[in-house]
């Protein structure tokens, strides 16, 4: 309230300045216009406006449109857009039409896709393959919301685990945890401190506030540091100095999903007039029916089949998964008893569907130097909030439940100068719990397994064997007539036979009934979905800590941060058309976990604080408007590793406005994550081990298995996993763009990476040993390093075609393969499918005269996404084949004028195929949306 009581002060003490000296604000002239493309129409977004000799200017807004007071007429303006020719007009009358169409060179932009020139300095500096989401492709994106409308983008590979998780990844190596991704938004890395990856737009940006998404593909490091591994995404967000006004949103879709925000922008201008300081205020909520992960197949490649009338694994059901105590085999004293599995409990019963996030942000701008506007420094104080309950998929699913996220930084910059900016990240896991192992906690609360598998086995023995005995067609050879192989054989062809199976399957279900009844000591009923018995005891589990009991995760960690930049233009000017520039920057990064050893190696007073500093610097030559030259060298240090370096370097030629041709050499580094370091987690099958130190004494699974067949325990192999290291990439990528006909914009793109200590896992047994007899087998999940080198390849070609001057034909395809076949036990977990398109149709701006002045223009948009089948390595629980899917999606929006609002009508996979996009997680339907969004720009 005083903020905002603040702000009218302000105001009113604006305007009453304006009166007092009315004599010398009279002299001065507003003049407005817009700056168009001169080929198309299209209008250009932050197109740059100057009033000739004086460092007076502005940039344009969403609708291309723009507003600048000067001292008086007549004047010179110059207007500017990266990539199209410039333009001066000297204006000597209000009357005068300024709306501007820039030069007919123009390289032609896509409307999902915005290539060639509109990118930083620092990404064509890179010279890397960029696709970018401006706010004009956002509108227009048939995807439900802008971070869904990526996955519609070349080289990128977007999947739903939830409602409320999207990932994105490029080239390879897809996660749910996409530890290989870096996600910034206006600089700042939007990972969670604990996890050390990012949870998609969970904790991002709102849509209202989003100006642009940059997504740079590849390896690069070198400007972005550590873990800009395969690929960077980066959001910017509106400059409230550029972007005033209130600006509101509506969604209502299906699966009982509502949305909303709204952006409020504003600034106030000193005695002289000048902007000085603005702000921006950002809310917004979701909540929606989140989607079910219900697939009840076997676990892929697993031995005993879902018809085993002893039961199965499920991939969603969780607590039934195999155990040697509940694995009888072929016993003739309980003929058809076999293998057997509890029962579990299926996720819907044990997570929380009910999808929500709210997320609130301000922003606080000052410009230090207000009579030089856009060239003047700044300082900035941003705070960002955001809360929610979704659905995560890791090693397992998980439920994270009213988690929290605090983002604040504070920053100085000059525009395309410098800036230094510190900002720290602090999360709190909330009621978040692993509904896993809160399956297998509520069966151990009512019998261990081994007391189920002896209630079951002993019910067989009394109950059921004397009943198969009795059974016509029983082999009358038994039991002294026929040899044991004879009986092993005439017993099987009787269980096998079709009336015996039916009888089979409910003589199981009889014994599993009577386990799951009360039975001696330290033992009870099993918990009855949907009781008060059952909600007790899950309450109980779920609140009580990891490490205490239960299933509850504790998570207090933040990040610190710590970075500067510095350019330097025209280092160097051998002629009028060439010179030199030089980027040189630094940053350094404290983690401080706290788990309270629900996750992390952090009990007992031990302190796994973790610092990372690094340096970097690199030029760009230009050489007579044709040639680019670039090289940076990037050197990153880890408190537990070794200093390691990232260089990179390319050459661009543009023979003519309208081509590109690029050739780069690219790298990266990503140190391993906390989670690699200082894991400790019991995921119930195994327990998932950081590497910081290195393990010994482990034995292979496979060993373990041929030495329970034999009892020989020279069967037994030993081995040790060095202590994790950092993980490299190094690419070689080349590249063309170019317009066609005017009319036809063409981008390819092929690469080739290299990768060294590439991270995974490895598999393991620790065995205890009596008298060489084994009493104890723990499984471990250790992270590692692979020993052979992997390498991946790629190719990727984007096509747009604009006709009829409203329309836009676009279409892309990606392949990506993983060259390595190795025996390496490290799992590389691609990913990715080999082949993917996309395919898509649009309209902007095209004339409606059916509702008269009410609507006068329409856009619309429909795109096909094909994906080819590929296997999904995760967890062994989550690993399994996806399967090969198409997604058509469409959209249609108009603008009612008098009312500032867009309407939005559309749906995502409109025909409701239902598809898994990562396995394990839900299949993914039609979600179709309604949306109204109020623009009123403030001026």
């Amino acid at each position: 309230m005083l903020l905002i009581q603040y702000m009218k002060l302000s105001l009113c003490f604006a305007t009453l300045v304006c009166v007092l000296f009315c004599g010398t604000l009279c002299a001065q002239v507003t003049l407005k216009g817009k700056i168009l493309d001169g080929t198309n129409g299209d209008e250009l977004i932050g197109a740059s406006v100057l009033a000739k000799g004086t460092t007076t200017g502005t940039v344009t807004d969403i609708d291309g449109s723009w507003e600048l007071t000067v001292t008086g007429l007549p004047t010179i303006l110059q207007f500017s857009y990266i990539g199209y020719s410039p333009m001066e007009v000297e204006v000597t009358s209000l009357d005068q039409d300024l709306n501007i169409r820039l030069g007919d060179n123009a390289i032609t932009t896509d409307v999902i896709e915005v290539k060639g020139q509109r990118i930083s300095d620092k990404q064509r500096q890179a010279a890397l393959t960029v696709e970018t989401l401006d706010a004009i492709a956002i509108k227009e994106t048939p995807a439900a919301n802008f971070y869904d409308g990526l996955g519609s983008l070349k080289d990128v590979d977007l999947t739903a685990a939830s409602l409320g998780f999207k990932i994105v990844n490029t080239r390879g190596f897809n996660s749910t945890n996409p530890v290989r991704s870096l996600q910034i938004i206006d600089g700042v890395d939007n990972q969670s401190p604990g996890l050390n990856f990012s949870l998609g737009n969970f904790l991002g940006a709102s849509e209202l506030d989003v100006n642009r998404v940059n997504l740079v593909v590849g390896a690069s490091s070198a400007f972005y540091g550590p873990n800009a591994f395969n690929g960077v995404i980066a959001i910017e967000t509106k400059d409230p100095f550029l972007q005033k006004g209130l600006s509101a949103q509506i969604k209502v879709a299906e699966r009982n999903l509502i949305e909303g925000g709204f952006r409020w922008a504003d600034a106030l201008k000193n005695k002289d007039g000048n902007e000085w300081f603005a702000y921006k205020l950002n809310a917004f909520g979701f909540r929606a029916d989140d989607w079910v992960a219900d697939n009840y197949d076997q676990v892929f490649d697993t031995e005993v089949p879902a018809t085993n009338p002893g039961g199965f694994d499920a991939v969603n059901r969780y607590g039934d998964e195999a155990s040697s105590s509940t694995d009888f085999g072929f016993l003739r004293t309980r003929p058809g008893l076999g293998h057997i599995f509890r029962g579990g409990f299926n996720e819907i019963d044990l997570v929380d569907y009910d999808s929500q996030n709210l997320k609130f942000g301000a922003a606080f701008h000052f410009r230090l130097q207000p009579e030089k506007t856009l060239e003047s420094t700044e300082l900035l104080l941003t705070s960002n909030y955001s809360t929610g309950t979704t659905v995560y998929q890791g090693d397992n699913r998980f439920s994270l439940r009213d988690i929290q996220f605090f983002q604040h930084r504070v920053e100085l910059r000059k525009r395309d100068n410098f800036f230094l900016r510190a900002y720290v990240t602090h999360e709190d896991a909330g009621n978040s719990y692993d509904p896993y192992f809160t399956a297998i906690k509520l069966q151990e609360a009512a019998k261990s397994d081994g007391a189920w598998a002896g209630d079951y086995s002993a019910y067989w023995q009394s109950v059921v064997t004397p009943q198969i005995r009795n059974l016509e067609g029983w082999p009358s050879c038994f039991p002294g007539d026929c040899t044991l192989a004879e009986q092993d054989a005439l017993q099987r062809d009787f269980l096998a036979m079709p009336q015996n199976a039916v009888l089979l399957q409910e003589f199981h279900n009889d014994a599993r009934q009577a386990a799951s009844l009360e039975r001696g000591i330290n033992s009870q009923d099993e918990f009855v979905v949907g009781t008060d018995r059952f909600n007790r005891a899950f309450d109980s589990i779920t609140s009580t800590l990891a490490n205490e009991g239960g299933t509850r995760f504790f998570d207090r960690s933040a990040l610190y941060h710590l970075h500067g930049e510095k350019k330097f233009d025209n280092v160097w000017t051998p002629n009028e058309d060439s010179r030199l520039e030089v980027t040189v920057g630094a940053n350094g990064r404290l983690f401080t976990p706290d788990s309270r050893g629900t996750l992390l190696l952090d009990t007992m007073g031990r302190n796994i604080d973790t610092w990372e500093v690094g340096a970097y610097g690199g030029g760009t030559l230009h050489l007579n408007n044709r040639y680019k030259v670039s090289a940076s060298l990037r050197a990153d240090k880890n408190q537990n590793f070794n200093l390691l370096f990232s260089p990179a370097a390319s050459f661009v030629f543009t023979p003519n406005p309208s081509t590109t041709a690029r050739v780069s050499f690219s790298s990266a580094i990503r140190n391993p994550t906390l989670n690699d370091q200082y894991l400790f987690y019991n995921v119930g099958r195994a327990i998932l081990l950081g590497n910081i130190d290195g393990v010994s004494g482990l034995t292979t699974v496979e060993s373990v298995r041929d030495f329970s067949n034999s009892g020989n325990s020279d069967d037994l192999v030993f081995f040790d996993v060095d202590p994790i290291q950092p993980e490299q990439v190094r690419t070689l990528e080349v590249g063309y763009r170019s317009t066609v006909f005017e009319k036809l914009y063409l981008d390819a793109t092929y690469y080739y990476s290299f990768y060294q200590d590439f991270i995974g896992f490895n598999l393991g047994v620790d065995l205890g040993f009596v008298n060489s007899q084994i009493t104890s087998a723990q499984a471990y999940r250790v992270a590692a390093n692979a020993t052979d080198r992997v390498t991946t390849q790629g190719f990727s070609l984007g096509a747009n075609y604009y006709f009829a001057r409203y329309f836009s034909l676009n279409g892309n395809y990606s392949w990506n393969t993983l060259n390595t076949a190795t025996d390496d036990p490290i799992i590389p977990a691609f990913n990715t499918p080999e082949h993917k398109y996309n395919v898509g149709l649009s309209g902007r701006d095209v004339p409606f005269s059916l509702l008269g002045d009410a609507v006068s223009e329409f856009g619309f948009s429909i795109a096909y996404k094909w994906v080819d089948g590929f296997i999904f390595e995760g967890s062994p629980q989550f690993t399994g084949f996806i399967e090969s899917y198409g997604l058509l999606d469409a959209q249609v929006n108009f603008e009612i004028p008098k009312i500032n609002t867009v309407i939005k009508i559309g749906a995502s996979n409109i025909l409701d195929n239902q598809v898994f996009q990562v396995y394990g997680g839900p299949q993914i339907g039609r979600l179709a949306y309604l949306s109204a969004t109020y623009n009123w720009k403030r001026k």
